[in-house]
């Protein structure tokens, strides 16, 4: 196993229930210490305080930071209406105000070598990219989920802030991308959520956020897009990848994301994933 990796989650924790899946897999995980999390899109102070109560079920004490409520495109935030509503009470959990660029910022200069993995629109990112020369030179590795790199329709954390998205993958900084062509190769269904119900205070919640999604949805299963991108830094060895230069449109179609092959690039695409060993890692993180 590798070193212990200092990470920061930045979030729209609330709506796809695979946020909840990533957090609660990152509070499980040996090799990693979570230090944040920051909120995006939307009210991101219920997503802070819904990440704390999930965090608080983990018996762990994770600093949660509202960030940006609006995306730098300027574009529409989409709200399902589900967002926090199996929790009573959330508006006693503690979160810090922000700005979470801030939080980032601080952060990377307090860790020296700092994982950031980006599981919503990046305008949090973006937005500490552009602020600080720290930020960028502190970040050892930034873990992107998003982009369909298969072609349409776009994907929507790329297509909810394609400006934000254009800004980080032009930062420097490096980044390794996974995209819907490679994240819906998984799926989670009954029997590993059954599995998930299981473990304690916090699996018996997050199988609740799955079921909830469920009926939002209408199927019977879910993509765990966002864990999977985050087994990316986690366990490399599951994935194949390559260097790329990344393109997000900023016109319609907006979010819009193409590859181009670049052997210099800092950017690194995910190409292959071995799904079953991916699918077995997660529940078993999941189920610590």
């Amino acid at each position: 196993m590798d070193a212990v990796r200092r990470v920061v989650l930045d979030t729209d924790i609330g709506t796809d229930v695979d946020d909840a899946l990533a957090l609660g897999m990152l509070l499980r995980s040996p090799d990693v210490e979570l230090v944040g999390v920051t909120t995006v899109y939307g009210d991101t102070e219920l997503r802070a305080r819904l990440a704390r109560r999930l965090i608080g079920l983990a018996g762990a004490d994770v600093p949660c930071c509202a960030g940006a409520q609006q995306t730098l495109a300027g574009r529409p935030v989409w709200w399902a209406g589900h967002e926090g509503a199996l929790f009573a009470d959330l508006e006693a959990e503690q979160v810090l105000p922000g700005p979470a660029a801030d939080f980032l910022i601080d952060a990377a200069r307090r860790t020296g070598e700092l994982d950031v993995i980006a599981i919503g629109p990046l305008t949090n990112i973006a937005t500490a990219v552009k602020a600080s020369d720290d930020f960028r030179r502190h970040v050892r590795h930034l873990t992107v989920m998003g982009g369909n790199f298969a072609g349409d329709p776009p994907e929507h954390n790329f297509r909810s802030d394609p400006e934000a998205a254009r800004i980080v993958f032009t930062s420097g900084i490096p980044v390794t991308v996974c995209g819907l062509e490679i994240t819906t190769q998984v799926r989670l269904a009954a029997d590993g959520v059954g599995r998930i119900a299981a473990a304690g205070r916090l699996g018996a919640a997050l199988a609740a956020e799955v079921d909830q999604y469920w009926k939002f949805t209408g199927r019977p299963y879910n993509v765990p897009h966002d864990p999977v991108a985050a087994l990316t830094l986690l366990r490399p060895d599951l994935f194949q990848t390559a260097a790329v230069d990344v393109a997000v449109s900023t016109t319609e179609p907006a979010g819009a994301s193409v590859a181009t092959p670049a052997p210099s690039s800092p950017v690194r695409l995910v190409t292959g994933i071995d799904a079953g060993a991916v699918s077995e890692d997660l529940l078993a993180r999941l189920c610590r």
